[in-house]
């Protein structure tokens, strides 16, 4: 009997607790990560699923790749990333986890006049945590920053800035994003973005994405995007859906 009422106060608190925090901020779907650190307390996992065509004869899927997340306290979560991939190139197909990644997300600063809010991400991929023919030779580090600024009570802006490397070189990609949202009601809102990377030893690729995200309750959203490439060595398009949901 102690045991049953000790479940039901746990969630009692859980759901008073979920019922009192703001609205859900994630990562996804645009790439810009926002600088929001998950409540402390609650975890939080945003999923989707995607299909990228690289070219005429090269197209890869993820289904789903996952992000999951809990809040340590008001300026610290932990985070972890896995995938599983699909890929179709010139008519074979492999499938499997590429590696996990883990890391956190540290809280800098609150957005005040002209500085942004602010929070640094850092991941490191484990080279042996993923299916055989996905297996990278390093450890892998990957870091940005992430900034946000409110423009006004629809408008707001967000870009990151960092690096990551693939666990096959030892030269960085530099990353960059820039997004702009809009809230068009309560519970829907929309994006436009651009982003891209730039090895330190080949030519930087730019893309254009854009898309959704609905607000279905505090602690759960589902969001829709697409984009396209910009530059010739850029993927073709990509398509995407998912939802993001915390306890």
């Amino acid at each position: 009997m102690q045991f049953k009422l000790l479940i039901i106060s746990f969630f009692i608190c859980g759901f008073a607790n979920a019922q009192q925090a703001e609205p859900i901020e994630a990562d996804r779907p645009d790439q810009t990560e926002t600088p929001a650190i998950v409540p402390k307390g609650m975890f939080q996992l945003e999923a989707g699923f995607s299909y990228e065509r690289n070219n005429p004869s090269e197209a890869t899927s993820s289904l789903p790749s996952a992000l999951w997340k809990y809040g340590v306290n008001d300026h610290f979560e932990l985070r972890l990333i896995t995938e599983f991939t699909l890929d179709d190139r010139n008519g074979s197909r492999n499938s499997g986890f590429i590696p996990v990644l883990i890391g956190c997300k540290i809280k800098i600063s609150e957005e005040k006049g002209f500085w942004p809010k602010t929070s640094f991400i850092g991941h490191i991929s484990l080279p042996n945590l993923a299916t055989t023919q996905y297996k990278t030779d390093f450890y892998a580090p990957q870091f940005r920053f992430t900034m946000q600024h409110t423009l006004s009570e629809k408008w707001s802006l967000g870009y990151n800035l960092g690096s990551e490397w693939d666990g096959f070189t030892a030269e960085p990609a530099f990353i960059y994003t820039l997004t702009t949202g809009y809230t068009l009601t309560e519970k829907l809102n929309c994006y436009a973005e651009v982003f891209g990377f730039a090895p330190q030893e080949d030519q930087a690729e730019h893309n254009f994405d854009g898309g959704f995200t609905y607000l279905i309750s505090n602690n759960f959203m589902v969001d829709l995007s697409s984009g396209v490439g910009i530059t010739h060595n850029a993927p073709d398009y990509y398509v995407a859906a998912g939802f993001s949901f915390r306890i």
